[in-house]
């Protein structure tokens, strides 16, 4: 007896289904699916010792040409039983694959034969056949041939010599227009495109093309013949690999010059409709093109372009679907399959270009191993087949050489089996189920059945769409059942005609509900990878539907989660090859979160989490990214005009569970560490745009900052969220807490203290200390002071509300608080303080400089007293630029400053009000140390008596925004008594 597959349940996850499926039964899909008309399983077919160049078809027969000496029957070997010789042509019925019998013999004096172009005749009665050969069963021919068809014989008296290779041919009712190699037919210079008349008199018609013409297509009206090829000029005009000429004359019509189609592409087919005809296009070398065109025939111009990578063969437009033969292996740029697996045959609707979920397929095959070469629609008894010729040696993974063909039905094909990704619970007495969507080569959307404990009645039915590159999760989530208890599950997938079924599950209920996933699901996360997963590749997306794909390099489960008190597992990672990547791609988030736990004592650095345009760790376009430096610091870093990064001050290799969140949004670029804000910069609030893939523990980190040894981190990862918001400092905050069992300290309670906090200061010194050296950062970003040893403290605090208390600093070089760590001048800012005094000596009351005590060197950003007690606040470019009050405050009472700078320029506020401005945004890049109480002053208009300051100080705070004349007004109406 087999035994049930056993999966453990875990914590709980996300609150609904990945995927929204809507709870019904099941729905019958008919097959094939619109717009498609042709089902992906092959039809029995007769096989080709070689490659089918051409078809054509007429009357339920199908004529394929090529370079090939055999036939044979299906599924059998190349010289095996029932092998027939067929000298580069052979006819075969439409409807069952069989030959008919008419043999005809294309051969040449000297060299290699070769069949590469057949059309039939408007009324159906002559086949014309182009290449290169010289005999037809034995008759002399030059290149290009009429047929009867009802007879199989050459038509007589049709006899065109031409000089070269025929590689596409247009019959009309009363003539054949042809193109390929050649400079001549019957002995008059006829460049590369000519037509003779229906019993092969060679007319006058004769525009030129200085390269050779591969296809032709005829308007519906007949009044214009496209061509395409490997041309530059048209005659004469610049034209390349594509252009249209008058039917009747020859002279252009339409040219499409070099850059509509690039240099190193070109046209290798074309099909039409009654609104358009589409191009088949190659390209060589880097940066080609390889896809397809429509061309509106109303105007002669673009509808649609689809840039997908593999050379396209051959195209053929069919009731609103264009069906295409290639070797397409990336659609990347139209947001479809990846760079890898090549994929030879492909639906899109005429309308928009995009890729149907329909994907049978043929290998590479010989010759040039490019697969397909030739596609044609056949009709019998009303059937319609879609056949397929060119190198490829398998279909559909059988072995099959040369032909191929596909009818309407019935459907054969089934979907793939599901199979389970991961299962969790969603809180006592929960299980979520989570599973790759199943993918079937003619059908997009699959309807799902979840059966639970052998029942025949299914506990959910539902649907969701994929491709075979594009597969989503799909997740129920089962309840009501009790906590811990054991339950077996089943799912099948089916296309409306074929079931495919998955083994049985066993799955344990939850027995408690984690507090930490609820809290991630409830602030937005549309991604969460928890790597609660046992083995085999899927990561599984708890919040939304971009679930991961894990390439092996490293170790599921590898001992105890980060979360205190939740029994989850963490992901571990190599630190050489490890990593996890979405597996669909996404457009570029114009605001967003991204947050994971990490432990490590890596020496080497690498990537924690980041978007990049490529699957694997190898993305040429790479930010939003936050990585570890070979010390340990964290950088989070994006692209905006060049690399833009914030940088942790301290290191966190230290073998610790550690809580990352990086932002961007509006307010600019933000870095948590631990629940606290360790870096902002608020003036970069855009990144680089490209269609992407979040990745976890590995991509490319080529030129950025401190670039670790290793773009591979080697450690511990888990609970990896993005969001497509920014997280506010109390959400990360709250994050942590409920992670951590730790608790970051609360905001300030006070009505002054609160209006600050809220508006998200980067460090905020409440100079309530009664003793020691570091006052305290209460903004949470843990950015601490150091007090001079001249500062006195325990003075009544200048804010109502609080029973705080304010410094008080003597006007010399040891009175002064300054940061502990030196940062980054910030482009965009704002400085906070209140202040009083009686003094006429003046001095700085907060500045930017780059000392941490004495005197510094690059000293700006600052708001000083002059002897008279009026404000100045200044900045240094090529010169001090500088706004000063009106008024003077040196009258002994307690008064508020604020002063901002940002795009807008500079603005000083006294007492909540503004008293001076003027516009200039400019400012110097150095590294330095906020400072309160004093600092250089030498140089500066109405420089004071003395550089530092005498007189109380208390509140002071610094933004890397700029606060709004509301803000300030707030914040004084707050705190003033």
């Amino acid at each position: 007896m087999r035994r049930p597959r056993m999966l453990a349940g875990v914590v709980a996850t996300a609150l609904a289904a990945s995927v929204v499926l809507a709870v019904t039964a099941p729905t019958v899909v008919a097959a094939p699916v619109a717009p498609v008309a042709f089902t992906s399983n092959s039809l029995a077919t007769w096989q080709t010792d070689g490659i089918v160049w051409a078809m054509a078809q007429a009357g339920g027969k199908v004529f394929a040409g090529g370079s090939f000496t055999a036939i044979r029957p299906p599924g059998t070997a190349a010289g095996g039983a029932g092998e027939q010789p067929a000298v580069n042509f052979a006819e075969f019925d439409a409807a069952t694959g069989d030959p008919t019998g008419c043999g005809l013999s294309f051969t040449v004096s000297s060299g290699t034969a070769t069949v590469r172009a057949l059309a039939v005749s408007p009324d159906g009665r002559t086949l014309y056949a182009g290449g290169y050969f010289d005999h037809v069963n034995g008759a002399y021919v030059n290149s290009l041939v009429a047929i009867d068809i009802a007879t199989c014989a050459l038509k007589p008296g049709f006899a065109p010599q031409v000089n070269a290779t025929v590689r596409t041919i247009t019959p009309t009712a009363t003539g054949v227009y042809f193109g390929g190699d050649f400079t001549s037919v019957d002995g008059q210079t006829r460049t590369r495109l000519a037509q003779v008349t229906t019993d092969g008199t060679l007319t006058g018609w004769a525009p030129t093309a200085d390269k050779p013409v591969r296809a032709s297509v005829l308007s519906p009206d007949g009044s214009m013949l496209v061509v395409g090829g490997d041309f530059d000029r048209l005659d004469g005009a610049d034209s390349h690999a594509l252009g249209i000429v008058d039917a009747a004359t020859g002279a252009t019509a339409k040219t499409y010059p070099l850059g509509f189609i690039e240099q190193n592409s070109v046209v290798k087919a074309l099909t039409s409709d009654a609104t358009g005809f589409y191009t088949g296009n190659e390209g060589t070398g880097g940066g080609v093109f390889d896809g397809r065109i429509a061309i509106d025939w109303s105007t002669l111009g673009q509808r649609w372009r689809d840039t997908c990578l593999g050379a396209t063969q051959a195209v053929i437009s069919y009731q609103g679907v264009l069906y295409a033969g290639s070797h397409t292996h990336d659609c990347s740029s139209m947001g479809e399959q990846p760079d890898g697996r090549r994929q030879h045959l492909i639906a899109e609707p005429t309308t928009t270009g995009m890729e149907l979920p329909w994907a049978p397929d043929t290998n590479d095959g010989i010759g040039e191993q490019i697969g397909p070469r030739a596609l044609t629609i056949a009709t019998e008894d009303d059937q319609p087949y879609l056949w397929v010729s060119g190198e490829f040696t398998t279909v559909n993974g059988t072995a099959q050489q040369g032909l191929t063909r596909f009818g309407t039905g019935p459907d054969k094909a089934p979907p793939t089996a599901p199979a389970m990704g991961s299962t969790s619970s969603v809180g006592a007495g929960t299980v979520q189920l989570r599973w790759l969507a199943s993918t079937d080569t003619d059908d997009g959307t699959l309807s799902y059945s979840v059966y639970r404990d052998g029942s025949t009645t299914p506990v959910w039915t539902g649907t969701a769409a994929s491709y075979w590159w594009s597969r989503p999760q799909v997740s129920f989530t089962d309840s009501g059942l009790a906590p811990g208890s054991y339950h077996t599950y089943r799912i099948t997938a089916s296309d409306g005609t074929n079931v495919a079924s998955s083994p049985v599950y066993t799955v344990k209920s939850g027995t408690a509900t984690s507090g930490y996933a609820a809290r991630v699901v409830s602030d937005g996360a549309n991604l969460y990878w928890r790597y609660d997963e046992p083995s085999g590749g899927f990561i599984g997306d708890s919040a939304g539907e971009h679930n991961g794909t894990f390439n092996g390099g490293g170790t599921y489960r590898d001992g105890t989660g980060a979360l205190t008190g939740d029994p989850s597992y963490p992901l571990g990672l190599n630190g050489s090859t490890g990593f996890v990547a979405t597996a669909a791609a996404q457009p570029t988030p114009s605001q967003y979160s991204v947050e994971t736990w990490f432990k490590t004592t890596t020496r080497s650095g690498g990537l924690l989490v980041g978007f990049g345009n490529s699957p694997t760790a190898a993305s040429s376009s790479y930010d939003k990214h936050v990585y570890m430096t070979n010390s340990g610091q964290l950088v989070f870093g994006v692209y905006s005009g060049g690399t833009q990064t914030v940088t942790s001050p301290a290191a966190y290799n230290d073998g610790a569970w550690h809580h990352v969140v990086a932002t961007q949004g509006a307010d600019g670029m933000a870095l948590y560490v631990d629940g606290l804000r360790v870096g902002r910069n608020a003036a970069v609030t855009t990144s680089q745009q490209y269609t992407g893939y979040w990745h976890v523990g590995g991509d490319s980190l080529g030129s950025w900052p401190n670039q670790p040894s290793s773009a591979f981190f080697q450690g511990d990862v888990d609970e990896t969220a993005v969001y497509p918001s920014v997280l506010s400092a109390a959400q990360v905050a709250a994050h942590y807490d409920l992670g951590s069992g730790a608790s970051v300290a609360p905001g300030p309670s006070d009505p002054y203290g609160k209006a600050v906090y809220g508006d998200a200061p980067d460090s905020y010194w409440r100079l309530d200390e009664s003793s020691g050296y570091t006052a305290a950062d209460a903004s949470g970003n843990d950015n601490t002071g150091v007090y001079g040893l001249d500062v006195a403290r325990g003075t009544a605090s200048a804010v109502a509300g609080t029973t705080d208390t304010a410094a008080t600093l003597d006007g010399n070089f040891f009175s002064i608080v300054s940061s502990a760590t030196a940062t980054a001048a910030p482009a965009v800012y704002s400085t906070e303080l209140w202040f009083r005094t009686t003094g006429t000596q003046g001095g700085k009351l907060i500045g930017f400089g780059d000392s941490q005590n004495g005197m510094s060197g690059t000293f700006d950003r600052h708001v000083y007293m002059t002897n008279d007690g009026h404000l100045v606040f200044g900045v240094r470019n090529a010169e001090a630029d500088t706004v000063t009050s009106p008024a003077a405050y040196n009258d002994g009472a307690w008064h508020y400053l604020v002063a901002t700078q940002g795009a807008d320029g500079m603005k000083l506020y006294v007492d909540g009000a503004a008293v001076a401005s003027n516009g200039v945004s400019a400012n110097r890049s150095y590294t330095g140390y906020w400072r309160v109480g004093g600092d250089n002053l030498s140089g500066w208009p109405q420089a004071p008596t003395g550089d530092f300051f005498r007189g109380g100080v208390d509140e002071a705070a610094v933004y890397s925004t700029e606060l709004t004349a509301a803000q300030v007004a707030a914040h004084y109406a707050a705190g003033a008594r």
